[in-house]
């Protein structure tokens, strides 16, 4: 068996339900998405260790045409490292592949949100800063005015913005 320092990472496009099912299996504290633009998946040895998914802004003021969000960034929490004993960077290298193909779509600005409880090491990696804090909501406030959102714990949890923004 090859160590991970002669394993390869891949980023690859795969479908928005692979990636939505890889989220359900994984992701610690979100659900599926409703709808997206495009997904990418990280590939060991051609098995999928991580996914994204980038999508129209959640927030309807941020919606201009020209910005997108990672609404989903998840990988199977294996921790990989390299003979040299770093971490494979299976999260950076996702979000560094996400805003790449944006701009290669014309995308100005690619936006996502971490809980201010997560370091944001990845995204701070890859060139992305934060923007903003975020407010919570409470359940029934805000996150399900819309129909077809479901309140899920996780939105009354402080968070950050980060963006990565074209020069």
């Amino acid at each position: 068996m090859a160590s991970a320092a002669t394993k390869r990472l891949v980023i690859a496009p795969t479908t928005i339900a692979k990636a939505n099912a890889f989220v359900t299996a994984y992701h610690r504290h979100n659900k599926r998405v409703q709808g997206a633009r495009f997904a990418i998946s990280a590939l060991l040895d051609g098995e999928i260790v991580g996914v994204a998914i980038v999508g129209r802004p959640v927030a309807w003021k941020l919606d201009d045409g020209l910005t997108a969000e990672v609404t989903r960034c998840c990988t199977d929490g294996i921790k990989r490292t390299l003979d040299n004993g770093h971490t494979v960077p299976v999260c950076s290298k996702l979000y560094a592949a996400c805003w790449r193909a944006w701009q290669a779509m014309g995308g100005r600005k690619l936006i996502t949100y971490t809980l201010q409880s997560e370091p944001g090491s990845s995204l701070s990696a890859v060139g992305f800063q934060i923007a903003a804090e975020v407010k919570t909501f409470p359940a029934g406030k805000g996150w399900t005015s819309r129909e077809g959102r479901e309140y899920q714990d996780v939105n009354g949890q402080a968070k950050f913005r980060w963006e990565a923004v074209q020069p």
